[in-house]
């Protein structure tokens, strides 16, 4: 029963905003130190945090530019989705391990440097087993870890990035950020440059390489002609020989040509191959389709024989007529293959991922760069051929000079081809210009970013609020007390009156408990006086309520004080009222009324005396007393005796109530059977 009561309490239970501040009005004193500990807490941490500052440096990013307008957006719309996601991609490329792999290799080397290594802390080593000298500095790679903590964002809807670097040294913080944003740069030239220093390199190689053959075919002829051969050729031979040789250079240098066109599309493809496998097969079966192969053989048969008309020094320039027909056909060629390509970077765009568009672009130029060299190294091959058989038929004595002399001069402006064509590419390396611009440089802060200490306080003055309302509510929900009428009425059960606690106001004056009598005008009394209506509208019939026994779960919680009072009340209203003290074990109703509880109940009971002798008429009429009189050994048997029966019976004739205060009900049986 107790537990259907219990949960029907803990479904129904609703607390107002009125219950809760009383609540907490009621536990001030446990808010108030748990809320004033938060705070000191709060404060102590605040007063003892390092403080920490912040150095921002400022990126802008450029997007590469494609030289069509096929590689820009299909829709405007969508242009700062793209441009977002390649800001987006950048900023993954400077928080990669290689990136700040870079920026701590110099921060290592800038520690090195300086001779101040007190301003460190983020690059100093401070493990257990290194000793505390300011020579300790981080691994490259432990310190690239640390790297990751550096913040890199985006500003929202530019293409502004900020690189923000922490540290408890301010000097340190604008370093970190400072040489990161460098970096960054240098790493972003570096990809820009990739493909022509690949090939200012190769060119390097080979310029070099033919340096010395062109050396040792000048030290082969010189040892020829002194050994007494031939030392000149007529006209004939020797323009013979030049013409052969210029095409015969014009031939290898295409050749190097093509090697480095398959250089850079090797690298392109594996770049491609990274990001989409099948789209590098792709576009090398679309730049080999007839059409495509057909026009760059008639453009490659024209420049070939335009440099043929050339050769034959019969008196043409490049403004005669047949050279500037040679251009025109040359010019309408090129525009029609422009033409196609452009078709088909429209359909591969179409349909390419936005990452991809600028890479395939290179591509499909480099692959159709690559098989125009493969066709003027064709035709230049015929025309060799051709010169070949007219230089066999010289004079058998004149023919090894010619070899030599016609290797020299072929070597000669080969080197010199190569040597224009890597100067060429070398001003194109250093010409190309990175994506990336510093427009605002970190700076060293002259505040510290963090800690807020005004913030941590305030924090921690409503944490601890916080936690010590808490504290009060869980106190509360599992504490079971009751506090107040509502806490009784909320368990369904019906109060009669609500009695305000009171204290003796003299101390040890027990009289002055009784309140109904020494104050009659005070609050609790009202109180009294309400529990005496309650109780006499409790039953219809009145008149058969002849007894009240008072009772408690404990000792020490008011029972006497309550007895009493009720017992004065009901005198106040004109009846005949018998208070009777029966807590045999502590009683205390005799100290009440300062008399003496000899003789009392048990002695009536006994037959030590009689009923005159125990009866006692108090100050307050209508009210008389009966005192527990001197304590038997058996308490209990003495109120579960056949005469404590006859007793009560005859003196419910007498009285028109009884009030009977008893012992606490949880310690001892005997106001378990004084309710029988």
């Amino acid at each position: 029963m107790a537990e259907e009561i219990q949960d029907d309490y803990n479904v129904h239970q609703t607390n107002t905003f009125k219950d809760y501040l009383r609540l907490i009005r009621a536990n001030w004193l446990p808010v108030s130190l748990i809320t004033l500990a938060g705070l000191v807490v709060a404060i102590i941490y605040a007063a003892n945090a390092t403080d920490i500052y912040k150095s921002t440096a400022s990126l802008k990013i450029a997007r590469p530019q494609g030289g069509s307008v096929l590689t820009s957006p299909l829709l405007p719309e969508f242009q700062e989705w793209g441009n977002d996601r390649f800001i987006a991609n950048e900023i993954e490329i400077m928080r990669s391990f290689t990136a700040r792999q870079m920026v701590a290799v110099t921060l290592i080397d800038s520690f090195y440097r300086d001779t101040n290594k007190s301003r460190y802390f983020v690059l100093q080593d401070k493990k257990e087993h290194k000793d505390n000298s300011d020579d300790n500095v981080k691994s490259a790679d432990d310190l690239a870890s640390t790297l990751s903590d550096v913040s890199i964002d985006q500003k929202r809807g530019l293409d502004i990035i900020e690189i923000s670097a922490l540290s408890p040294s301010p000097f340190e913080a604008a370093l970190i950020a400072n040489v990161y944003a460098q970096q960054y740069k240098t790493l972003n030239l570096e990809q820009n440059r990739n493909q022509l220093t690949l090939v200012t390199n190769f060119l390097d190689e080979q310029r070099k390489e033919k340096y010395d053959e062109l050396n040792s075919a000048e030290e082969i002829l010189r040892a020829f002609q002194e050994r007494g051969g031939l030392i000149a050729l007529d006209e004939r031979a020797s323009t013979l020989i030049s013409v052969l040789a210029q095409f015969e250079a014009q031939k290898s240098a295409t050749q190097v040509d093509l090697m480095a066109s398959n250089k850079v599309l090797e690298n392109l493809r594996k770049e491609l191959q990274a990001q989409n496998p099948r789209m590098a097969d792709y576009l090398t079966s679309l730049t080999s389709q007839k059409y495509i192969t057909a026009i760059q053989e008639e453009i490659a048969k024209l420049e070939v024989n335009k440099q043929v008309a050339l050769a034959r020094k019969d008196g043409l320039s490049e403004n005669s007529p047949v050279i500037v027909e040679y251009d025109r056909k040359i010019n309408e060629l090129r525009k029609q293959l422009d033409k196609e390509l452009e078709v088909l970077k429209a359909g591969i765009f179409a349909s390419s991922p936005e990452e991809v568009k600028g890479l395939t672009q290179k591509i499909i130029a480099e692959e159709v760069r690559n098989q125009s060299l493969q066709t003027s190294i064709k035709e230049l091959d015929k025309i060799v051929e051709g010169y070949e058989a007219r230089f066999m038929k010289l004079p058998k004595n004149a023919i090894e000079l010619a070899r030599l002399k016609r290797n020299s001069e072929a070597l000669e402006k080969l080197y010199l081809m190569i040597e224009q064509r890597y100067q060429e590419a070398l001003i194109n390396e250093q010409s190309q210009p990175g994506n990336v611009l510093i427009i605002d440089e970190a700076r060293v802060p002259l505040a510290p970013s963090k800690p807020n200490r005004k913030l941590i306080i305030i924090i921690g003055l409503l944490l601890g609020a916080g936690l010590a309302v808490g504290y009060v509510f869980v106190k509360n929900y599992f504490d079971d007390t009751v506090k107040s009428p509502d806490d009784i009425e909320k368990r369904k059960i019906n109060v009669l009156a609500w009695i305000p606690p009171f204290e003796t106001i003299i101390a040890g004056d027990h009289s002055v408990q009784f309140i109904v009598d020494k104050l009659p005008d005070s609050v609790p009394s009202e109180a009294f006086r309400a529990l005496r209506t309650r109780i006499q509208f409790s039953r219809i019939n009145t008149e058969s309520l002849k007894s009240i026994l008072i009772t408690s779960s404990a000792p020490q919680e008011g029972k006497t004080t309550i007895a009493v009072n009720l017992a004065g009340s009901f005198a106040h209203s004109k009846k005949k009222v018998l208070l009777i003290d029966c807590d045999l074990r502590k009683p205390s109703v005799h100290k009440l009324f300062n008399r003496d509880k000899v003789p009392g109940l048990i002695d009536f009971l006994v037959g030590n005396a009689k009923l005159d002798e125990v009866l006692i008429k108090s100050e307050i009429p209508n009210l008389s007393l009966i005192l527990s009189g001197t304590i038997p050994p058996n308490p209990a048997e003495m109120l579960d005796s056949q005469e404590m029966r006859n007793f009560l019976k005859k003196l419910r004739d007498q009285y028109d109530l009884i009030i009977i205060d008893s012992p606490p009900v949880i310690a001892v049986t005997d106001s378990e059977i004084l309710t029988r």
